[in-house]
C-alpha cells in the first residue's frame, strides 16, 4: 500500500511521490490556484442554499443546479452497472476520510488504487459507472514531474453526481467545447495510469450533519453532500468494491465529518483565514489554516492529530520531523495511547494534552503492516516513541486554543506560550 507525498493541490490528492506510511496516494500536486476555466464559482453558496426557508426539495435542487452549472434535470439516484476501473485493473480502494500532508481535514474522495502503481501514464481504462451528462471538465498539465490531471463531473440528475479526478487521459470528443456530454454506463471515459483515481458520490437530499459550520465549506460546494457510493452499485458490484476496502469497521466507506458542536472532535481553521478555502487572492496554502483531531481512517479507536501548520511551531529535541517531501508545513500523527477522547472534551475540560507518535499500522496477525499488501482490518499502533505534544483547550463552544510542542514529552509540557493560536468553526 502506497502513502504519498502532497505538493500544492486544487483540494484533492494531487503530486504523489511513494512513501509508505498509509494506504494513500497523492498524486498531482497541492496546488490552490485553479488551473481551469472550467470550473464555476458557485453561485449560490452551499450554506445559504441550506439555511434558506425552501423545502428540502428546493434547496436539493438549488444545490444541484449550482453543482451541475444548471446543466441538470429530474431528481433521485440511480443504480452504479459498472466499475470505474476493471476489477483487475485496481488493488486496493482507499475509503473517505484520509489525512495526509495538505489534505489536512479527512479527505472527501475516495481512491482507486492501481494494480500496478508505477504504471505508464495511460494504462488503464476508466468508465462511467451509469448514465450520466458530464457537464464539467478542468485539464491541469503535469508539474513537477507528475502526469497531470483531467477532474470530471458526471450529472444525473439535479440531485445526484457523481465525479472523478487524476484521469490521465480521456477520449476523443470529451472536453469542455461539447458540455454537456451524454455518457452511457460502462462507456470508455478516458485512461489512467502512474497515480489513483478519484472518486466520489454527491447527493444533495442527503447534507452532511457532521459539519457543524457549513458556511466554512463553501469554497468546495460539493464536500457537505458527498455521499456513500457502495448502496448504489449493483450486489456484484458492490462485494468488489468492498471486498478491495481496507476499512473493516462501519462506516466502512469512510467518513469525512466528525464535528460535534462544543466538542474538540473534528475539524478546525485558523481565526480569520477564511475557513477551508483560506483568505485572499491567491489560496495556494489555504491548507496551512486547517486542523484536524478525528479517528483514524482504519482504525477509528485511534486519534489522527492533523496540524495543517506544524513546522511553523519551535522544533525542540534533536529528533524532529521537518521534512514532509510534499512542500506543505502539514504533519500527521497518531495521538498516543491513554489520549483524551476528544468527543468529550469541551469548555469544562480545560487544557488538555495529546502526545503523538508516527502513524503505524499491524496486520490482523499482529504483524507490522508494510503498507503495500492488501488487509482487511488493519489496525493502528499508537504506543511509539512520542515526537512532540500539543496543547488544546476549548474557550467556546465553537473557540479553540492549540499549540503545538515539536519534539516534547507531554511532562515537559505546562502551558500554552505566545505561539498559542486561535481556532474556529
Amino acid at each position: 500500500m502506497l502513502f504519498m507525498k502532497l505538493k500544492k493541490d486544487e483540494r484533492g490528492f494531487h503530486h504523489f511521490a511513494l512513501l509508505l506510511v498509509i494506504l494513500v496516494i497523492i498524486v498531482v500536486g497541492f496546488v490552490g490556484v485553479k488551473v481551469s476555466k472550467n470550473r464555476s464559482e458557485t453561485k449560490s453558496k452551499p450554506s445559504e442554499i441550506l439555511a434558506s426557508k425552501a423545502s428540502a426539495n428546493e434547496k436539493a435542487t438549488a444545490a444541484g443546479k449550482s453543482l451541475s452549472n444548471g446543466q441538470c434535470s429530474g431528481s433521485g439516484g440511480t443504480t452504479f452497472t459498472h466499475l470505474p476501473m476493471d476489477a483487475a485493473d485496481f488493488s486496493i480502494l482507499i475509503p473517505y476520510g484520509v489525512t495526509v500532508g495538505g489534505h489536512v481535514t479527512p479527505v472527501d474522495h475516495q481512491y482507486f488504487s492501481p494494480t500496478v502503481f508505477n504504471s505508464p501514464k495511460d494504462k488503464y481504462p476508466v468508465y462511467a459507472v451509469a448514465d450520466a451528462k458530464i457537464t464539467n471538465i478542468e485539464v491541469h498539465p503535469p508539474e513537477n514531474g507528475g502526469k497531470g490531471r483531467i477532474r470530471l463531473v458526471f450529472t444525473v440528475s439535479c440531485t445526484f453526481f457523481y465525479y472523478y479526478d487524476l484521469v490521465t487521459s480521456v477520449e476523443p470528443g470529451i472536453d469542455d467545447k461539447h458540455l454537456p456530454i451524454d455518457v452511457k454506463a460502462g462507456q470508455l471515459i478516458g485512461h489512467i495510469g502512474g497515480q489513483t483515481l478519484d472518486f466520489a458520490v454527491w447527493n444533495t437530499k442527503k447534507p452532511l450533519s457532521g459539519f457543524v459550520n457549513p458556511a466554512s465549506y463553501d469554497a468546495e460546494s460539493w464536500k457537505i453532500y458527498t455521499d456513500n457510493p457502495f448502496p448504489y452499485y449493483t450486489a456484484e458490484l458492490r462485494k468488489i468494491v468492498e471486498g478491495k476496502d481496507p476499512r473493516a469497521v462501519e462506516p466502512i466507506q469512510g467518513k469525512i465529518d466528525y464535528d460535534i458542536d462544543g466538542k474538540l472532535i473534528g475539524n478546525w481553521f485558523v481565526k480569520g483565514s477564511g475557513g477551508y478555502g483560506g483568505s485572499g487572492e491567491d489560496k495556494g496554502d489555504y491548507a496551512s489554516g486547517h486542523l484536524s483531531i478525528a479517528p483514524d481512517l482504519y482504525d477509528p479507536s485511534v486519534i489522527v492529530v492533523s496540524v495543517g501548520n506544524y513546522t511553523s511551531y519551535p522544533q525542540y529535541g534533536p529528533k524532529i520531523d521537518t521534512s514532509s517531501g510534499d512542500g506543505s508545513s502539514a504533519r500527521q500523527y497518531f495521538a498516543k495511547n491513554g489520549a483524551p477522547d476528544p468527543s468529550k472534551v469541551d469548555q469544562n475540560s480545560g487544557v488538555v494534552k495529546f502526545e503523538l507518535v508516527e502513524r503505524h499500522w499491524l496486520t490482523p496477525d499482529g504483524s507490522m503492516w508494510d503498507n503495500m499488501t492488501f488487509y482487511k482490518g488493519i489496525k493502528a499502533n499508537n504506543s511509539g516513541a512520542v515526537v512532540g505534544t500539543v496543547l488544546a483547550q476549548m474557550t467556546g463552544k465553537r473557540e479553540l486554543k492549540f499549540e503545538v510542542f515539536p519534539g516534547k514529552p507531554a511532562s515537559e509540557v505546562n502551558s500554552f506560550t505566545s505561539k498559542a493560536k486561535a481556532y474556529t468553526r
